[in-house]
């Protein structure tokens, strides 16, 4: 299936890029502020929003936290149409350079909507640690597995997840998503922006 393989990297990067910059100058924060603010080094930040760095995952969720916003709207198509159809053929995957694993946007990107729907593929064996605490504007998330098994970690509570089952939680607290097993997990994030329509 198309939507299954990771674009060529130089795409994403771009995207990236521009998402970063753009909402940094919307926020009036300087480079150096940014990186104060969420805790990655200026120079990271530079190459980030140059395109010329291929940025964990872990770091992207850093900045997108430093700059208000999910970590899936980093990903989003800025000349995407506001189209309430997210069609298939228009989705890009990434693949974290870290890790392995793969995640895919499938909401419409350019419709406004406090709910986003992000589809990630965990292979057997990886972790994924987020360390960022509570957001602002306040995040909720519901992780349901579609296939494989997984641990989903909030704070210091683990949770052990199966195919069918589904997590309700609030990212107010350090989260990590790990697969322990020997075949690769795939499950379906759906995200929720308290108070806010999605920027």
């Amino acid at each position: 299936m198309k939507d299954r393989a990771a674009p060529a990297a130089g795409d994403l990067n771009a995207r990236i890029a521009h998402r970063v910059r753009t909402r940094r100058t919307e926020l009036g924060l300087t480079l150096a502020a940014l990186a104060a603010q969420c805790a990655v080094s200026r120079s990271m930040l530079s190459l980030v929003e140059r395109g010329e760095s291929s940025p964990t995952a872990v770091v992207l969720e850093k900045i997108a936290t430093g700059l208000g916003l999910p970590l899936a709207a980093l990903f989003d198509d800025p000349a995407a149409p506001a189209d309430p159809v997210g069609r298939r053929a228009g989705r890009t995957a990434w693949r974290d350079p870290q890790s392995g694993y793969v995640r895919r946007n499938l909401s419409p990107p350019g419709y406004p909507s406090p709910i986003r729907l992000v589809e990630v593929d965990l292979p057997a064996g990886a972790r994924v640690a987020y360390e960022t605490g509570a957001r602002e504007p306040g995040v909720h998330q519901q992780i349901w597995v579609l296939a494989g098994a997984i641990e989903v970690g909030v704070g210091a509570t683990v949770h052990r997840l199966a195919a069918g089952d589904c997590l309700a939680m609030e990212l107010n607290a350090p989260t990590s998503f790990r697969n322990r097993t020997r075949k690769p997990a795939r499950y379906l994030v759906v995200i929720a922006t308290a108070g806010a329509g999605r920027p």
